[in-house]
């Protein structure tokens, strides 16, 4: 059991550097295919199913996704030091109407920012060091690989949420 979570932890790490090292062209690209992706499970989820949770400790369905957004926003804009279109410390998750519709737009408009900002980057940038929250030093490709394995998190956490309500999931979009 520990020689196999040594070698998982390996492909993680593997995984996540690699991510780290990519051009911004490619970046944008994965970035494009993950809004692509979620906004099939947005989609996918009926309009009852937002307010929806497995238990009650856990977040919704749409609480899931509006803190997937939070959290592009926190990581884009620690990555690429731009501000955030919403104002600092401003929480989707907090503020937005757990609706179908007014969940979607938050979550894709999150995704846009996240592309629109690494697009304004240059290759160079992406490998520049920065400071997350005062004490962490982090390049900002390692910050968008952190972004980006935290909304595959939580979008597929939200797998679960489409079951119980009867609904098959996405597939797949690896590329």
């Amino acid at each position: 059991m520990k020689k196999l979570s040594l070698l998982l932890t390996v492909i993680v790490f593997t995984c996540t550097a690699a991510f780290a090292q990519i051009t911004r062209e490619q970046s944008v690209a994965e970035w494009t295919r993950a809004k692509a992706y979620t906004k099939a499970y947005l989609d996918a989820m009926p309009a009852d199913g937002y307010a929806s949770k497995p238990t009650p400790e856990m977040r919704s369905f749409a609480g899931q996704m509006l803190h997937l957004a939070d959290a592009n926003y926190f990581f884009i804009t620690t990555a690429s030091g731009k501000e955030s279109p919403l104002g600092k410390d401003v929480s989707v998750e907090k503020t937005v109407a757990q609706t179908k519709e007014a969940t979607t737009k938050a979550v894709l408009d999150s995704y846009d920012f996240v592309i629109a900002t690494i697009k304004g980057m240059t290759d160079a940038q992406m490998s520049e060091e920065v400071t997350m929250r005062g004490t962490m030093k982090a390049g900002r490709g390692l910050l968008l690989a952190k972004a980006f394995e935290h909304q595959t998190h939580h979008r597929g956490q939200t797998t679960a949420y489409l079951r119980l309500k009867g609904v098959t999931p996405p597939q797949e979009m690896l590329f």
